[in-house]
């Protein structure tokens, strides 16, 4: 372990403030200062660089994939810019003004309901993280907790046809990781029905063991046991357990199947590889394909300290 602390020690300081936080409980005058570099070194300053003069990355807000503002927000948040970062702010404003407006009027109302909830909670999760405080946000927390489906989580295509009976794990994580964030924040007027919907739709995860059809047992999608990094806004094991881990769930008997999958994806070094890429542009490539990977490796890490202690 102490040369597997090492070599996470050596990589990005996006890697080395959380592992100083989350594997090494530094105090925290420690590890925030190490958190302050992301934005002037390494990875995050790169992605600051890569910004249009107009606030937005890659000439768009949800698209290109996976160069504009909304994808490229959702890895700095990851990387833990910090959140008073004014270049981030300023793409973070433009998100939610051009998804969905810049009040929470009718019009908001009408363009949140005929968004997909996939990018509804990407929204919240980047309007949350970057400080974005106002009308807005409890409008798409009240979207989002009334868009649950009958099995206790979400699916994007809700309001297509044909019309999804199951939900999407795809969905769900978006969607739970934007509530997680939201149900972080102490002033959160919903905070209470967030966490009801939280607990709803980690039972829906729990009745699949995370990948696993609940009638057959069989994986669902071969992809979802795969790891990748960014994980954009597909769903995959390590996803889900650090969704888990993060919400500091209590361990469950149907997420050992999971845990299994994840620790025999563990090269014979300790490390985890990034198995899988989805394609799309990309300003630079933070880890190859095949290669040992610090975010994999740091977040599982995470998922196994949580196990343990759970």
């Amino acid at each position: 372990m102490p040369q597997l602390i090492d070599w996470l020690m050596a990589g990005d300081p996006a890697i080395r403030w959380q592992t100083q936080r989350y594997l090494l409980d530094a105090p925290d005058p420690v590890w925030r200062a190490e958190r302050q570099r992301t934005a002037a070194a390494g990875w995050g300053a790169q992605f600051l660089a890569h910004q249009d003069a107009d606030g937005r990355w890659g000439g768009g807000v949800y698209s290109p994939k996976w160069v504009s503002t909304t994808y490229t927000l959702l890895v700095l948040i990851d990387i833990g810019i910090p959140p008073s970062c004014g270049a981030a702010q300023r793409g973070a404003h433009r998100v939610l003004d051009e998804l969905l407006g810049a009040q929470a009027d009718a019009a908001f109302r009408r363009q949140l309901a005929g968004l997909d909830r996939c990018i509804v909670g990407m929204a919240l999760q980047i309007g949350v993280y970057f400080g974005i405080d106002d009308a807005r946000i409890d409008r798409i927390v009240e979207n989002l907790l009334s868009e649950v489906m009958a099995d206790g989580a979400w699916n994007c295509r809700r309001h297509r046809r044909p019309q999804p009976h199951h939900s999407s794990f795809h969905t769900t994580l978006n969607v739970l990781e934007g509530l997680r964030i939201y149900a972080e924040q102490d002033a959160g007027a919903l905070k209470t029905d967030v966490l009801a919907a939280e607990q709803q739709a980690r039972e829906f995860l729990l009745q699949h063991r995370l990948y696993k059809s609940d009638h057959s047992g069989e994986v669902i999608n071969p992809k979802f046991t795969m790891l990748s990094y960014p994980p954009r806004w597909h769903y995959d094991v390590l996803r889900g357990l650090s969704y888990f881990a993060r919400a500091g769930a209590p361990r469950d008997v149907r997420l050992q199947d999971a845990m299994a999958l994840l620790k025999s994806r563990r090269r014979q070094d300790g490390m985890w590889p990034v198995q899988q890429r989805y394609a799309g542009k990309e300003f630079f490539i933070m880890e190859k394909t095949g290669s040992p990977s610090r975010w994999n490796t740091l977040r599982a890490l995470r998922v196994l300290r949580w196990w343990e202690a759970a």
